[in-house]
């Protein structure tokens, strides 16, 4: 009996050795695993340090919409792709020479017009579709929509309310050194529109001069908006030229927008792809007019016929001195004016004095003007 009781005894002891060790190897294993992923979070760690997060302005960078600089942003990211349909300015080389004109033009009308130091830059010209720039314009603004008469379409000059208020307090008498007041909050009254228009004037007389040598083109000025929504001169996907024009009067200023559609520069884009003002494609004007010249002053030879008939061969070689020929012709009959095979006119045949003469009864024919027109 007892040694039944000793055995019992010692089994107990047994299973409780053995419990205790399966929660030691237990406890260590746990203790492994958590090590383990304190190894793994270190690594992670090391880890993230090379994969490192972009934060919200290099996305923004990435993405092309960075508010810091709108201009960078359309040249790269994403935007500059979905841009990338638009055509670019760059292909009508000659509006650079164009606007570079306006702006030697604008700084000497500006500085008669406001009697003061007026410097005018040029800050850029890109391609926009016009439903962005509508979009895009910092209100409050005065947007003026003019006409190209010979281009028979429209364009939009955009002036932004640091110029307004400059110009106003220029023209009004402002002190110099004093930077111009801005009182937000209320529309423009109607001396400050008046003396806006006046300027806006100025500008569009500068544009149709600085345009002149490469074709005549007048901007007249059909209304002045305050809301971009009324200013609406083309479809908000069609593309258009944006030129930006920085207007600097000491410690005043502002900038004005010129926005082309590219259904306005349409009809003269020829001439906007040359490279330098006055190209011909390789025509020569010296060359043309001394060839105009010598062709008036060109001896033709011009026969008068009379009649035509058509007979066999047989009856020409039969021919002698002597026989007579019966023309289909009477004295009243017209006559045919020829160049070799060329006709040119019809006349009647008459006499002046001891010579025969013929007085023209038609014009010139088409043939004879298309023949002119090919050698011309």
């Amino acid at each position: 009996m007892s040694d039944d009781m000793d055995q019992d005894a010692l089994a107990a002891e047994w299973e409780a050795m053995a419990e205790d060790g399966d929660d030691l190897d237990l406890a260590s294993e746990w203790e492994a695993m958590v090590g383990g992923d304190d190894d793994s979070s270190d690594m992670a760690q090391s880890g993230g340090a090379q994969e490192r997060i972009l934060n919200q302005d290099e996305i923004d960078s990435l993405l092309g919409f960075s508010l810091s600089d709108d201009d960078a942003a359309d040249k790269s990211g994403i935007r500059a792709i979905i841009n990338s349909a638009l055509v670019s300015y760059e292909r009508l080389p000659m509006l650079e020479i164009v606007f570079d004109r306006l702006v030697r033009l604008m700084t000497t009308s500006l500085r008669n017009f406001t009697s003061d130091n007026v410097e005018v830059s040029l800050d850029n010209i890109s391609s926009i579709r016009f439903g962005d720039y509508l979009n895009s314009i910092p209100l409050p603004a005065i947007l003026a929509v003019f006409r190209a008469k010979q281009l028979d379409n429209y364009g939009l000059l955009t002036v932004d309310s640091n110029l307004i208020y400059s110009i106003v307090d220029v023209l009004l008498g402002g002190r110099r050194g004093t930077s111009a007041m801005r009182i937000e909050g209320r529309p423009y009254t109607t001396i400050e529109r008046m003396l806006v228009q006046r300027m806006i004037e100025v500008v569009l007389g500068d544009a149709k001069q600085a345009f002149q040598p490469l074709t005549e083109v007048d901007f007249d000025l059909e209304r002045v908006e305050t809301n971009p929504r009324f200013a609406a001169i083309a479809r908000p996907a069609n593309a258009a030229i944006l030129v930006k024009l920085r207007i600097d009067m000491e410690d005043r200023g502002g900038r004005i927008e010129l926005l082309l559609p590219y259904a306005t520069l349409e009809p003269i884009r020829k001439m906007l792809l040359q490279q330098f003002m006055g190209e011909k494609f390789g025509r020569d004007n010296i060359w043309e007019g001394h060839l105009a010249t010598e062709l008036w002053s060109t001896k033709m030879e011009v026969h008068a016929v009379l009649d035509e008939q058509r007979v066999t061969l047989g009856r020409v070689m039969d021919l002698k001195v002597g026989d007579t020929l019966f023309l289909d012709a009477s004295p009243t009959s017209e006559v045919e004016l020829r160049c070799g095979n060329v006709p040119l006119t019809r006349g009647r045949m008459g006499r002046l004095g001891h010579s025969v003469a013929l007085r023209l009864s038609g014009p010139l024919s088409p043939v004879a003007k298309k023949t002119m027109m090919r050698f011309a």
